[in-house]
């Protein structure tokens, strides 16, 4: 019964796995193939590593390649296998005040920044150290916006999952920077519509890395290991492809074997 009851891990992951629904799918397909359980803690990547960082966790799953690189470099990782990719897209209103549809991801944020501070629309940040929020991040750098010049009450920085920022931003009529998947499952959308999206720059790469157990001995490092190896194997990648919402699939699955 104890060995039974050990057979459980613990994956630090970010928000956008969780709430599109596809742990929900893949992992009952893991635990039924593996006897493993799989208790999920879901947070921005930068928290999730933070927990995986901590001993807190088996194994990060989570979307940030730089912050993943630098994770494993400082000892805190064994291996980083890249798993699956989909992509970020801009929403906002359907009405399009900034006229962001079309464009590339640079040039939407330079015209929501060129609109006057005060006719402004909204734009909702998650604000919490997540892949999401880094790409963010990256972007209006990338877009020669200084983001701490410009900020104003129009930017909202919530600290908050994709699932809450997506609903502020349809209680808001405002625009926000999401991962597709999240987006997909997402309900209470309003008036909002994607409006940029296919820009290269938003391609979106999800890695998994098992905690080195180096540096914490208490990590369940079999069946961790034995996660890693099931997401990137022929069985894994078929459960990421096969999850859809009404006929669209998430997340595509990439891992070099």
């Amino acid at each position: 019964m104890a060995f039974a009851q050990n057979r459980t891990i613990t994956v630090a992951s970010t928000t956008s796995t969780e709430q599109s629904g596809l742990f929900g799918y893949i992992l009952p397909l893991f635990e039924k193939e593996t006897g493993v359980k799989v208790r999920v803690v879901a947070l921005g990547t930068g928290q999730a590593l933070d927990i995986a960082r901590r001993g807190d966790a088996d194994v990060a799953f989570v979307h940030d390649k730089a912050a993943e690189e630098k994770f494993v470099a400082e000892g805190f990782g064994v291996e980083r296998r890249e798993v699956m990719y989909n992509d970020f897209v801009l929403v906002g209103p359907k009405g399009d005040p900034a006229k962001v549809a079309g464009k590339g991801i640079l040039e939407g944020l330079r015209r929501i920044a060129a609109i006057d501070a005060v006719a402004r629309s909204a734009f909702i940040s998650r604000g919490d150290k997540s892949g999401t929020h880094a790409a963010e991040l990256r972007y209006w750098k990338m877009a020669g916006l200084d983001l701490d010049k410009i900020k104003g009450a129009w930017y909202r920085d919530t600290g908050s999952g994709m699932g809450p920022a997506l609903n502020m931003a349809s209680s808001a009529n405002a625009y926000v920077l999401a991962d597709r998947g999240t987006w997909l499952s997402f309900k209470n959308r309003g008036d909002l519509v994607i409006l940029v999206e296919g820009d290269s720059r938003l391609f979106n790469q999800y890695g998994v890395i098992l905690v080195n157990p180096l540096k914490h001995p208490q990590i369940n490092r079999e069946d961790g290991q034995r996660f890693v190896e099931w997401l990137i194997s022929a069985s894994g990648q078929k459960a990421i492809a096969e999850y859809k919402i009404g006929g669209e699939q998430l997340f595509f699955p990439n891992a070099k074997r």
